[in-house]
């Protein structure tokens, strides 16, 4: 019998439905895997380790069709479905978060293929960014875009999705022009501005919670010409750490220009009472510009311990995440990685700006706790506004995103040690006490938001901080588009009451 290793984890009627559930999709044609096959155990491997996730099946669709002939059967046999692009959710909702749900891999939708007449681009949500860099790189087009070449577009453009460009082009959603989407009932639709305009909102900010993105036409921009990524690095102690931090939030709301994207990283310092401070980023402008640009804050820091210029053609300067690494963005060529870690995230709003007990909280943390923790940490600062931002001069309601208001986004990033299971309870301790160094150092009206891509499984108040003034709204959508919950997961939107 089929799913005999979940007798322990559902009732008999559970192991029955999922009997009935092969035999269907058997009849069907459609490809999937069940715990009774060798391969379960590698499809079902989370991006992140923390979790051990069951879903009752994993299929593989090779079209829209059949991923309707999933919905289907899914919801008549009452089993929650989650799409699965890339894998690489925080909390391993691609699995379905939680145990018994159907999970539709789009691995056989890749395809790209630009429209030479519009500059537009139909994206198949079985890709990688990677192999979109290179695919739309092809054509000379590009979009904006995280640095990590093995995230699935399908999340990454349902959330946002934030890149070295997003100051000069927005966020990956902001390029959505429309979507092919299976919706909970199996009719396959179109969602657009002048298509079901509503569906169309909701999808471009929390699309996971309303149906199955098979793909999507994108808007493209012509490449620049060049591409140079930047890193700039510092070991600096508490006081010359907060002091660089008040000058290059001043730097930022200064009037800097839109091909400038940077952003902050943070590591362990040597010795106890310090930390690797770093400035990091891309440059799609003059070369000969860039210098006159980062002047204002580089002439208030000392000397730089270290600086990496890898510069190119713009599909080339995608390679560089920045810190002197090196990513292929050919995702075929190597395996993906795992880890083990929790993630927290802040955005800071633009007009409150984070106050000097923040900084000196956050430096006095890393430089003294993290110096003693056998975790691994990063925190990231990256930076969404500042003048000329593309991502801020969208309009609030445009679409469901609900941050367009942010000067920063922190992300809180720490590892087990070496990145194995089990992760420790000191971890998670270790990341409440990295945000609360931050918002426990803040007034207590601070409005700041959380992403929705580096999503948090503890968070408390994810409504609010994910999705602000737009959560009754994509509720109202979420009881109109799927009134049976099929999409249901961790932090999916919640039926309107």
């Amino acid at each position: 019998m089929r799913f005999i290793s979940f007798a322990l984890l559902a009732s008999s009627l559970f192991v029955h439905a999922s009997d009935e559930l092969s035999d269907l999709l058997l009849q069907k044609g459609i490809s999937f895997a069940t715990a009774s096959n060798d391969e379960y155990p590698n499809i079902t491997s989370p991006y992140n380790l923390r979790f051990d996730i069951q879903p009752a099946v994993v299929t593989v669709p090779r079209n829209s069709l059949q991923v309707s002939e999933v919905v289907k059967i899914g919801a008549q046999l009452n089993y929650n479905i989650v799409a699965r692009s890339g894998g690489h959710s925080y909390i391993a909702n691609g699995l379905g978060g939680k145990n018994g749900s159907i999970v539709v891999d789009l691995r056989e939708f890749k395809e790209v293929q630009v429209n030479s007449d519009n500059g537009t681009a139909c994206v198949g949500t079985g890709n990688r960014l990677g192999d979109i860099a290179l695919g739309l790189g092809a054509s000379g087009r590009a979009i904006p875009h995280g640095t990590c070449p093995y995230v699935g577009i399908g999340g990454h453009a349902s959330y946002g999705g934030y890149g070295f460009t997003s100051r000069m082009w927005g966020l990956t959603l902001d390029h959505i022009a429309s979507l092919e989407v299976v919706l909970g009932n199996g009719s396959i639709v179109t969602a657009s501005h002048d298509q079901h305009p509503d569906l169309f909102w909701a999808m471009r900010g929390a699309g996971g919670s309303f149906g199955i993105t098979t793909s999507i036409e994108l808007r493209t921009e012509p490449v620049p010409s060049s591409g140079l990524v930047f890193t700039y690095q510092w070991t600096l102690n508490i006081t010359n750490a907060v002091q660089a931090l008040n000058e290059f939030q001043t730097f930022c709301q200064s009037d800097i220009p839109p091909e400038f994207g940077p952003m902050l990283f943070f590591f362990p310092g040597a010795p106890k009472g310090s930390v690797l401070f770093g400035l990091t980023g891309g440059w799609y402008g003059d070369t000969q510009n860039l210098n006159s640009t980062l002047d204002p804050f580089l002439n208030k820091m000392p000397t730089p311990t270290n600086v990496i210029f890898q510069n190119g053609t713009f599909v080339e300067s995608l390679q560089y995440p920045g810190d002197g690494f090196i990513f292929n963005l050919n995702t075929t060529l190597a395996p993906d990685t795992n880890d083990t870690f929790y993630a927290k995230s802040i955005m800071t709003p633009a007009n409150q700006t984070v106050p000097k007990s923040a900084w000196e909280g956050l430096m006095s943390y890393l430089a003294n706790d993290g110096n003693e923790t056998s975790l691994s940490w990063a925190v990231e600062i990256e930076v969404y506004g500042g003048s000329n931002s593309a991502i801020n001069a969208v309009p609030l309601d445009d679409t469901a995103f609900a941050h367009r208001g942010s000067l920063f986004t922190f992300q809180l990033y720490v590892s087990s040690p070496n990145g194995k299971t089990p992760y420790p309870q000191e971890a998670f301790d270790f990341t409440d006490g990295l945000a609360n160094s931050i918002t426990s150092n803040s007034p207590p009206d601070w409005n700041y938001g959380t992403y929705p891509n580096y999503i948090d499984d503890r968070l408390p108040d994810w409504q609010q901080r994910y999705y602000g003034p737009h959560y009754k709204q994509l509720q109202a959508i979420k009881t109109a588009v799927d009134p049976s919950n099929i999409f249901d997961f961790p932090t999916s939107i919640e039926l309107s009451q």
